[in-house]
């Protein structure tokens, strides 16, 4: 069970990627008082640990509706991720994980970016999505199914630290310190895709 938890923890830490996301929330709030920032990055974590709940719980049923088995998602989000990962290690960003230019452009003249795009797709992006459904699929039993809402927890309130301490971050770490990090953890994230899409693999032919 323990390895299942680390996985998960591991995994949906890196597709969040705080540390990212507190550069970029930085960028976009830097003419907004600290208070606001504070309450924007709150409520931020807030909707996007809600979104992130609902597909998490509901992921089976909509898995189900879609006529989608759990092997062939598992395929399709180790590959979604490996794309991703890509990303991370070459120091880019895209939609998986951040804004286009053009709905950054749209943010920066927003007074409250805690929906669009802080909580989506910044935090609870098409990755981050993917990964629940990833994490609920493998829930072998209920308890380990509550244990991994500790761990998106967990993983949240770590995202929150890193918002509200997001100034700190940015002048200690620098946009190189920064892509250096990203570049290590998609490294780890494409070997942790990569296990998705065997793992998906195997169950395809057992079922």
């Amino acid at each position: 069970m323990w390895d299942v938890l680390l996985s998960a923890f591991v995994t949906l830490f890196i597709v969040i990627d705080p540390i990212g996301v507190a550069w970029l929330f930085v960028a976009l709030t830097r003419d907004v008082d600290n208070t606001i920032q504070r309450r924007m990055a709150a409520r931020a974590v807030l909707l996007s640990g809600v979104m992130l709940l609902v597909f998490y719980f509901s992921g089976d049923i909509l898995l189900k509706w879609m006529g989608i088995t759990l092997p062939a998602f598992k395929i399709a989000g180790g590959i979604l991720l490996i794309l991703l990962a890509i990303d991370m290690v070459f120091a880019r960003q895209s939609g998986l994980r951040s804004t286009t230019a053009g709905e950054t452009h749209e943010a920066e003249h927003k007074k409250d970016i805690s929906v669009f795009p802080l909580a989506f797709p910044m935090i609870a992006g098409p990755g981050a999505l993917t990964t629940v459904l990833l994490m609920s699929g493998n829930a072998a039993n209920s308890a380990l199914l509550w244990y991994l809402v500790v761990i998106l927890f967990a993983v949240l309130f770590i995202t929150l630290l890193c918002l509200l301490y997001a100034p700190r971050l940015s002048r200690l770490l620098g946009e190189t310190g920064a892509n250096v990090i990203s570049r290590l953890l998609g490294l780890i994230l494409a070997a942790l895709a990569v296990q998705f899409v065997i793992d998906g693999i195997k169950q395809s032919f057992h079922q």
